[in-house]
């Protein structure tokens, strides 16, 4: 190696350690000691007695051995300057790369993290050195291993991993080499999976380089970048700042056009930023709604549909233009679409539940809602059961639609519901009985149900976590006219809980008791 070829880094002493730097656009390596020396003389030492160390240390690492065979020796140098074939593949062209620590050895360390903690530092630095300055074929080996690591032991693999080697996978995502890069991304997907590093991957700058990815990487490529996003969405700050690093585009184009697996990683990680009220117009303005329609009546994987209507469920929570929006598109009825399945999900409910005030009760009548609501509360899932009442809760205001909601079958399964563990389902559905029983044929049919004065009495319960009680208490004024219910109440203990609930001054509660305790009286005189 020529001298004019080298550079020195002339400084105060420091760290006991070599620094290789190599630039591709100028062909030149560096090289900085420092250990103590800053003065000319050890300058000349360091020039008559390093190369060859250097030359030790590195070689594998900047060019293969068949290649230095070639080489001439009146000009070593040459083994850097003419290895165009497998020149250092860089991330960036004009920059140069820093070669840090890497706190582990994964040519010869598969095992316990005692070992991981044992291996050489000579190791560790030529791994590090392969990842970052070495030729195409040393990064291959490099990732290859890595990879086998993490499939026999990652546990312990990611328990010694450091920031820095989290950066240096980063920067290796916008190397030139499309191999490298997929081979970089499959382990960066890895790390994300196991749930470890997420913040890491983050604060290294992980997400510009994933997105461009999903934006035009190979099908490899693609598929694991939106899966590592669909990961690291998960976190409310992370998801802004995809939308800051134009990422919404991206997945929309991935849920149009991509495979079925990517599509439903797209739609998830769609779904995951539409949590975040904030950014929920950003998405409306790159055409969201739309394309979550279409899955949901498209959509192959029933991941991709669950995902689309969790989507649309967060876009019209709160926001009145994107319900409209929604509406507008179809919606509504691919909503209902998607209740036909075996087990309807809560999603679709929740946001059907969200679109009422925003749809005519005629076209949802014309829809078959009712219908769809009768499967839900017998075969949905004890949330997808609960959006269903509350959905019959708002669309109940009408004396016709109550009626209609009894004609539909849907007392009884309430007043099964009545049974819940849940709390919060139970006051929905009472709250719904209680609106219910207005009218005077839903009442009645309430009153022949064996299970509806015992479940509701239950409700009575004054403990505070019982939210339902003021619902029971309704439900059950109106049921009172039925000596046979009276009687039922009684002698399931309503009087008791009657009188705590008029000293908490719960609406009802007090005439209720009145009336209960006359049928009592009334009761023990007819006796005599």
């Amino acid at each position: 190696m020529e001298s004019q070829n080298l550079q020195w880094a002339q400084d105060k002493a420091g760290e006991d350690r070599v620094h290789v730097v190599v630039s591709e656009e100028h062909g030149w390596v560096f090289v900085g000691i420092y250990n103590g020396f800053n003065s000319l003389d050890a300058l000349d030492f360091l020039l008559s007695n390093l190369y060859s160390a250097v030359h030790k240390e590195v070689k594998g690492l900047l060019w293969d051995d068949k290649f230095e065979s070639n080489s001439t020796t009146e000009n070593p140098s040459a083994v850097v300057e003419t290895e165009n074939p497998s020149r250092i593949d860089v991330t960036e062209a004009d920059t140069c790369l820093q070669c840090v620590d890497l706190d582990l050895d994964l040519d010869s360390v598969i095992g316990s993290s005692t070992e991981l903690e044992a291996s050489t530092h000579g190791n560790i630095r030529e791994l590090h050195a392969r990842l970052q300055i070495g030729h195409l074929k040393a990064k291959h080996r490099a990732l290859d291993n890595l990879v086998e690591v993490m499939k026999e032991d990652e546990k312990n693999l990611l328990a010694v991993l450091g920031r820095s080697n989290i950066a240096a996978l980063v920067q290796l995502l916008t190397a030139t080499s499309p191999c490298i890069r997929e081979e970089t991304v499959t382990v960066i997907c890895s790390f994300a999976e196991s749930g470890s590093c997420e913040n890491w991957l983050v604060s290294e700058g992980v997400l510009p380089p994933l997105i461009r990815l999903v934006e035009s990487g190979s099908a490899v490529g693609k598929g694991k970048a939106t899966i590592s996003l669909q990961i690291l969405s998960m976190s409310a700050e992370t998801a802004r700042a995809m939308v800051g690093h134009s990422g919404v585009r991206p997945f929309i184009e991935i849920c149009q056009t991509g495979d079925f697996v990517t599509q439903a990683a797209a739609a998830c990680t769609l779904k995951n930023i539409s949590a975040v009220p904030e950014v929920r117009q950003t998405l409306a303005e790159e055409g969201i709604v739309k394309v979550m329609i279409s899955l949901l009546d498209c959509g192959i994987l029933l991941g991709s549909k669950e995902y689309a209507a969790e989507c649309l469920q967060n876009l019209i929570a709160s926001n009145e233009s994107l319900r409209r929006s929604v509406v507008s598109e179809g919606g509504t009825r691919s909503l209902l679409a998607y209740l036909d399945s075996p087990l309807p999900q809560e999603s679709a409910v929740t946001a059907l539940r969200n679109l009422v005030g925003s749809v005519s009760v005629e076209v949802l009548l014309s829809l078959s809602f009712l219908p769809r609501l009768v499967h839900v509360l017998k075969a949905g899932s004890l949330g997808a059961q609960q959006a269903a009442a509350s959905a019959i809760c708002k669309v109940c205001s009408p004396a016709e639609i109550k009626k209609l909601v009894g004609e539909a079958g849907c007392i009884p399964l309430l007043v099964k519901m009545l049974e819940a563990k849940s709390n919060s389902a139970r006051e929905v559905v009472a709250q719904a009985i209680s609106s219910l029983v207005t009218i005077s044929q839903n009442c009645r049919e309430v009153k022949r149900d064996d299970k509806s004065v015992p479940n509701l009495v239950q409700l009575l319960d004054p403990s505070p976590q019982n939210t339902a009680k003021k619902y029971a208490v309704s439900c059950l004024a109106s049921l009172s006219s039925s000596k046979k219910c009276k009687k039922l109440m009684i002698s399931y203990g309503a009087i008791g809980y009657l009188k705590k609930l008029s000293e908490m001054d719960i609406p009802g509660a007090k005439k209720l008791l009145e009336r209960l305790e006359r049928g009592k009286l009334r009761s023990l005189f007819s006796r005599k």
